[in-house]
């Protein structure tokens, strides 16, 4: 993210951003139009640092055409955002947090079937849903049919047990201000496919992610600050199956225990890739902790934690801390 300098780096910035409007309006959209028209002005050159000062100093080595269009790659690089300019880097970022349209309170747990598009409003429980701690008797707040979609949701604080998954599922954009007990439960047969696709969950003090059925998940485009665990294979279900998760382009932010929990017992694979961890220079998150998980209730013995090849499937090049 970028670093402010109140010395001039901002001033850098502003200079930059009004080059780029200029080009702009002539020249069409940054990305994909790196040539210029007649009578445009040049291109900007490009930050190349940003921090202590702000760079735009010629490389000799490198083409002016070729600058401009690495440091434009893509420009998505480059978040506007109201606050002023904030230039990214390419990978994972720390997501921008939606602002909620308005709030609705439920006292009764939302039923959901084929896709629903709630245009960022913000809902959390009230009654007797449940107060968002560790209680396992809490409802939750909504309750999605095999094959539904959710999309552009705020969970607010109380969240009680989050979303519950009957079967396939595809959460988008669903944002969890405060996790309650779970932020979403996966509870689908052996075939069943979930997606948790963008959106975010703050302050998990247990697990975000819960996968009690079967099946396959994969968390991708997420960002995820101050929890417990991102994702656990169930450890000790009555019912217990072979389950896979992918978590690809995934922003985590410490304090945070783990990424994933497996049991390699029932054949669990958990792959990570595009992992960007914030805040945690003595890397202490776990990345990936294996477990023997059991059907009978009882606490599932720690076995190891870390890359293998055959369960937890990464490598140091799929993990960037910052």
């Amino acid at each position: 993210m970028a670093e402010r300098d109140p010395s001039g780096a901002s001033k850098g910035i502003v200079v930059w951003r009004s080059q780029v409007s200029a080009f702009q309006s002539c020249c069409g959209t940054l990305a994909g139009t790196p040539a210029r028209a007649d009578g445009c002005p040049p291109p900007p050159r490009p930050i190349t640092r940003l921090g202590g000062h702000v760079s735009t100093r010629d490389n000799g080595a490198t083409s002016r055409r070729r600058r401009w269009q690495v440091a434009l790659l893509p420009f998505a690089t480059v978040g506007l955002v109201a606050a002023g300019l904030v230039v990214t880097q390419t990978g994972a970022q720390a997501a921008t947090w939606p602002t909620a349209k308005s709030t609705t309170t439920v006292t009764s747990t939302q039923s959901i079937s084929g896709t629903r598009d709630f245009g960022l409003v913000r809902y959390k429980a009230g009654g007797a849903m449940g107060d968002g701690g560790q209680s396992e008797s809490q409802k939750p707040i909504f309750e999605l049919a095999d094959g539904a979609t959710i999309k552009n949701v705020i969970i607010g604080s109380p969240a009680a047990d989050g979303i519950h998954c009957k079967g396939s599922c595809t959460l988008i954009n669903v944002w969890w201000e405060d996790v309650g007990e779970d932020a979403a439960t996966f509870k689908g047969g052996s075939s069943a496919n979930y997606t948790v696709d963008g959106g975010g969950a703050r302050s998990a003090s247990d697990k975000v992610f819960q996968h009690n059925g079967g099946g396959k998940l994969t968390i991708k485009n997420f960002d995820v600050s101050n929890f417990g665990k991102l994702y656990r294979s169930c450890g000790n279900c009555s019912t217990q199956y072979k389950r896979t998760v992918v978590i690809q382009n995934v922003t985590v932010t410490a304090p945070g225990k783990v990424l994933a929990g497996i049991n390699t017992n029932y054949g669990d694979t958990a792959t990570f890739s595009g992992i960007t961890i914030y805040g945690d220079s003595s890397r202490k998150i776990s990345i990936c902790d294996r477990y023997t998980g059991n059907s009978s209730g009882a606490e599932p013995v720690k076995t190891g934690s870390g890359p293998d090849g055959t369960y937890c499937k990464y490598t140091s090049s799929n993990i960037v801390y910052r």
